[in-house]
């Protein structure tokens, strides 16, 4: 069975709407996908070696990506070195802005992590919308599929 880590951060609800409709979507793509939804805050390093694929959620805050989302990266990022290289991974995002600032930062820790980006980010505006809340069911759907079939 493969496994795939979705952690997130959210104060407003608005990426935790995201990272519901992601994790619906993973749940219902794959049988052989354990799924493991965790809030930045109570995600860890044996979280992160747990898993086969990564998904992260993080609100767009000052233009960057949340300090709970940053901790936890910076928390398992030497304890995981040469153990993630090439995990595969994808991002959604809950800005007011256009987001872009939250998408190069994650895109940058990533790239130091070794990660392999499979999908584009997925970016909510606002309050998430029908629009945003299906992209984001794609994107869990997208993820497991692709690790229970042995695309990533």
């Amino acid at each position: 069975m493969k496994h795939l880590l979705l952690v997130y951060s959210s104060q407003s609800g608005h990426t935790e709407a995201l990272a519901q409709a992601v994790a619906a979507g993973a749940a219902e793509s794959a049988d052989d996908v354990e799924l493991r939804c965790l809030r930045a805050d109570a995600a860890g390093l044996e979280d992160l070696l747990w898993a086969n694929g990564l998904l992260i959620g993080t609100p767009e805050n000052f233009g960057y990506l949340s300090g709970l989302v940053k901790d936890f990266l910076d928390r398992t990022y030497y304890p995981a070195q040469s153990k993630v290289t090439g995990l595969p991974w994808a991002m959604f995002v809950s800005a007011d802005n256009d987001g872009s600032g939250a998408v190069r930062a994650l895109e940058r820790i990533a790239l130091g992590y070794g990660w392999s980006k499979v999908a584009e980010p997925v970016i909510s505006h606002g309050v998430p919308d029908a629009e945003a809340l299906r992209q984001c069911r794609e994107l869990g759907q997208a993820m497991a599929a692709g690790l229970g079939c042995g695309i990533f």
